[in-house]
């Protein structure tokens, strides 16, 4: 029903307005457009959308029915001087009645009861049920006082002959210019207290509401300001009459009032690629028939080609342009990614999940986000994400990093389609900073972890020098005295007392060489990095070879002992646990670091693993220089190879990350490139 009354109206609108169109100057109407032209199109139009999903929406039978109303005055009117100007005048009379009647219908249910009902489909109180009665019968009496208005002077007519009224009455004639004034106004008051019905129903309303009531608002306030300017505007009112409509349903679907907004996107999109692409196709292909006269399949296969070319763009123009107009400022997901990257850039990670988070809960226009980082409990938590929230995994790089748990919608909702869009837009960043969050935890740690050690560590060194070393030279010092005042008196008993004191210095000398060693393996500076890895693959086990690219002569000596370190731990590892055949180790010298590589051809990691001191130690001697540690599976060589394992680490040389930086300004780094 909603559908066929769309169509009547449109097709009245349209057929109206064409037969105005070909009247002779004389009998043109003025002026040359009205507020029933947009209103015969546009209101039955939305008004079926609107029904076609709330078949009891008043408010939307109300707009099909007025939007007839002022399709049926179009048509009426063309018809009306169609006929006076082929001399028909009495027949225009009675087209004259009907004009009026379409006019009266459209004006009480256009002017008066939909602002009145806009836009929950009813009246802001029962004190304002006087008001639609009143507006109703100002417009009614308006238009039988027109249907019955004396024949006019000739000489103030404006066309070139009197259309006279079947129901005139004559003896009105010394009022009638005084009455239809007076009920001019009280129709423009009546309109005018409908309009004034939305602010009242605005001042009332709550937060969400009010944006809701905000739209028809000023769609109907700019209305009623260009009917009262009069005539002169008839251009703009004309226009802006067809933004009324425009402007409820913009109430509806931006915030969900009838929940018919993803509906009404797609359709948007689908409307204007069909009148685009069809435009382009139908050009194309005419454009081409003329160039290429007599290849019909030439011409259809370039204007297929055009329209294909134009449809995927045309489509993202088109989504976009409709996403702005449903929701403003929220209306483009790259709007939300660049918001995110300045919050990623501006912010240390700690401070910037929560920023990121912040902006992901106006984004999305949700009751709450709570984002959760790894599995030591660091969670941030905006607004409530009800006992209900939506699970999202936050991945980087394959690997998971927490979870973003999103709360139902708030007030300002968004259609599901473009919910899913703002959620693709800000998943990743959101990951970026949840990685960023664990990896500067992971650094706090490892230097806790570093300091802890390097503090036991010179403990170590103080008991062993104080109670070893020390201890050892001060007895040495005594047998020295003792055996100097017995050297004279019994030579034989100062000579067993030298004999003890030489064996006494190789076990002090032997102490001296662990410690130094515990500090720099000697062989660093005997042979070299180079050298004192091939030291360790010559030692028993699979065979090991060792590959050096790069020069490694003026390695910093804290890179050359964590690289030792690291390769030595590996090599172990894999004498111990790999069961393998054989082991390559590479020291990879670049511009800006040293890579240790160490792989075997053995079982490979354990499905279910648990990280060792040994993987833990290779790990923190990496991150103390702001470089990095990684344990995994080795590329395989061949298909039927076992899998193998491969410890690569990644060690900074001085200069990669500038003076005074450290592993957390490098970690940020990554973040805002990223």
């Amino acid at each position: 029903m909603s559908a066929a009354l769309a169509v009547l109206s449109v097709s009245l609108t349209a057929a109206g307005t064409a037969i105005q169109l070909s009247l002779p100057k004389e009998w043109s109407p003025w002026p040359p457009a009205a507020s029933d032209h947009s209103a015969g199109l546009m209101f039955p139009l939305i008004g079926a959308f609107l029904i076609a999903h709330r078949p009891r929406l008043r408010l939307a039978w109300l707009m099909c029915v007025g939007g007839l109303g002022c399709a049926v005055n179009v048509m009426a009117i063309g018809l009306q001087f169609m006929q006076a100007s082929a001399g028909h005048l009495e027949s225009a009379g009675w087209l004259r009645l009907l004009a009026i009647a379409g006019w009266v219908v459209g004006g009480c249910t256009l002017a008066t009861l939909v602002p009145l009902l806009s836009p929950d489909d009813r009246l802001p109180s029962r004190r304002w049920l006087p008001a639609a009665i009143g507006g109703v019968v100002a417009i009614v009496a308006y238009g039988v006082c027109n249907m019955v208005r004396p024949t006019p002077p000739a000489s103030t007519y404006r066309w070139p002959e009197v259309i006279p009224s079947p129901l005139a009455i004559e003896a009105l004639a010394p009022h009638h210019t005084a009455l239809m004034g007076s009920l001019t106004l009280l129709v423009n008051a009546c309109m005018v207290l409908s309009v004034l019905s939305q602010a009242v129903r605005l001042r009332g309303a709550a937060p969400a509401a009010r944006r809701q009531i905000a739209w028809p608002l000023l769609a109907f306030v700019v209305y009623a300001m260009f009917v009262l300017l009069g005539n002169d505007y008839w251009l703009p009112a004309t226009i802006w009459t067809g933004l009324i409509p425009v402007a409820i349903a913009f109430a509806v679907l931006r915030y969900r009032l009838y929940g018919i907004d993803t509906v009404i996107s797609r359709t948007v999109v689908a409307t204007g690629l069909i009148v685009a692409v069809g435009a382009v196709y139908f050009g194309t292909g005419a454009l081409a028939g003329l160039l290429v006269s007599g290849y019909d399949q030439v011409a259809g296969l370039a204007a297929a080609l055009a329209a294909g070319a134009f449809f995927q763009p045309l489509r993202t123009r088109l989504r976009r342009m409709t996403d702005v107009m449903l929701y403003g400022r929220h209306g483009r997901p790259e709007a939300l990614a660049r918001r995110l990257a300045r919050e990623v850039g501006e912010t240390d990670p700690v401070n910037a999940l929560a920023a990121v988070t912040a902006v992901v809960l106006d984004g999305l226009g949700v009751t709450g986000v709570l984002v959760e980082v790894g599995s030591a409990g660091m969670r941030v938590e905006l607004g409530v994400a009800g006992p209900e929230p939506r699970a999202l995994p936050l991945v980087w790089h394959g690997e998971p990093v927490g979870r973003m748990l999103i709360g139902p919608p708030g007030p300002r909702r968004f259609s599901t389609a473009y919910t899913e869009r703002l959620i693709r837009a800000a998943t990743p960043y959101v990951a970026d900073v949840a990685h960023a969050v664990l990896t500067a935890a992971d650094l706090q740690r490892s230097r806790e972890r570093i300091l802890t050690a390097r503090e036991e560590e010179r403990r170590r060194l103080r008991r062993d020098l104080h109670d070893g070393l020390g201890q050892a030279l001060a007895n040495m010092s005594m047998t020295l005295n003792v055996a100097r005042l017995r050297l004279r008196e019994a030579p034989s008993s100062a000579d067993r007392m030298l004999r003890d004191l030489r064996s006494s210095m190789d076990s002090v000398s032997q102490e001296v060489r662990d410690l130094v060693y515990g500090l720099r393996p000697p062989s660093l500076d005997d042979l070299g990095l180079p050298g004192a890895v091939r030291a360790l693959a010559a030692e028993p086990g699979p065979a090991v070879q060792v590959e050096v690219e790069g020069e490694t002569r003026d390695l910093p000596a804290a890179v050359e002992v964590a690289a030792y370190r690291i390769a030595q731990e590996a090599l172990t590892n894999v004498r111990k646990h790999a069961d393998a055949t054989s082991a390559t180790v590479t020291l990879a010298r670049s511009e800006h670091a040293l890579v240790v590589r160490v792989r075997d051809d053995g079982k490979g990691l354990p499905t279910h693993r648990r990280s060792g001191v040994g993987f833990a130690s290779m790990r923190e001697r990496a991150a103390e220089l702001g470089g990095t540690c990684l344990i995994g599976q080795a590329p395989a060589a061949r298909v039927d190879a076992r899998p193998g394992t491969q410890v690569e680490a990644t060690l900074p040389l001085p200069g990669r990350f500038g003076a005074g930086s450290d592993g957390a300004g490098n970690l940020l780094s990554h973040v805002r490139s990223g």
